[in-house]
């Protein structure tokens, strides 16, 4: 049987910790910040768990984290 791919665009872009909780960062903070308030840009700092619904289908997407 052929080796399972780990999708390399989750890999980067989410974090697994050790209770295997997903973390994610918040979007809209990487361009156009200018016009955006610095209490805004603040708020999108959080990192936020991913909600479960999502994160079952992120286990064929990363197989040997589980």
């Amino acid at each position: 049987m052929y080796k399972l791919k780990t999708s390399k665009a989750i890999s980067k872009r989410f974090k697994i910790t050790s209770k295997y909780k997903i973390l994610r960062h918040m979007a809209c903070r990487s361009h156009l910040l200018q016009k955006k308030s610095s209490k805004r840009k603040q708020k999108l700092r959080k990192v936020l768990n991913v909600k479960l619904v999502d994160a079952l289908s992120f286990r064929s997407k990363i197989p040997y984290i589980y």
